[in-house]
């Protein structure tokens, strides 16, 4: 099966999985704040693992930047404790930050143009970029008009600003990955990469939306 087809069918699966997690919670069971807290320690795990076959000349070097990575990563885990006790806050992230991934990716590739930041990520476009916030606030609009059935304006800046941090959540996680001398994290998300590279994309906005919801 080629990388796309992986990608696809991984992605059918997750999809899935927070379709079962939303069911369960529409039922009383807290799956979305437990599905986040394994997701987020699973992402430690694999950076910790990288970083302890990382050469210790390396680790000297660039020891500032792993560990500001490790901070945002742990912020992450209380952030997603937190959070996840509203758990249509964390669907509705979720449905923003996966369109605009979906839209950046699909429509990077369809129109190209210039790269973003090619020493990070050669394959990140501005088209991509801009599609990929297009995408991510018509998902949170979307959020509102079906599960409120109204139009809430709030979501379009939500749309918005959500969308474009997980972007820069993405290319942080590239900025390390070049650090580190690797093309990703893990492999156990075929077409993916590891957990961490799949949900790179939350590593700003939990932190964020758990500051404001203080």
């Amino acid at each position: 099966m080629s990388n796309t087809g992986q990608r696809i069918v991984v992605g059918f699966i997750m999809a899935t999985i927070a379709a079962l997690a939303a069911f369960a919670e529409y039922h009383g069971i807290s799956a979305v704040k437990y599905l986040g807290l394994v997701i987020v320690i699973s992402m430690i795990a694999e950076y910790v693992l990288r970083l302890v076959r990382t050469p210790s000349a390396s680790l000297r070097q660039n020891w500032l930047s792993f560990s500001y990575f490790m901070l945002m990563l742990l912020l992450m885990l209380a952030s997603v404790n937190y959070v996840g006790m509203r758990p249509w806050i964390m669907l509705l992230l979720l449905m923003i930050i996966c369109s605009a991934d979906i839209g950046a990716w699909f429509f990077g590739r369809m129109i190209g143009g210039d790269k973003m930041w090619e020493r990070l990520s050669s394959g990140k476009t501005w088209s991509g970029q801009i599609a990929g916030i297009l995408c991510g606030t018509f998902a949170g609009v979307m959020y509102g008009l079906l599960g409120a059935d109204t139009f809430m304006p709030q979501l379009l800046w939500i749309g918005i600003s959500v969308s474009l941090l997980s972007q820069y959540g993405d290319l942080t996680a590239s900025w390390i990955k070049r650090k580190l001398g690797i093309k990703d994290f893990g492999t156990i998300l075929p077409g993916h990469g590891g957990i961490l590279d799949r949900f790179d994309g939350w590593i700003y906005v939990l932190p964020l939306v758990w500051l404001v919801m203080l």
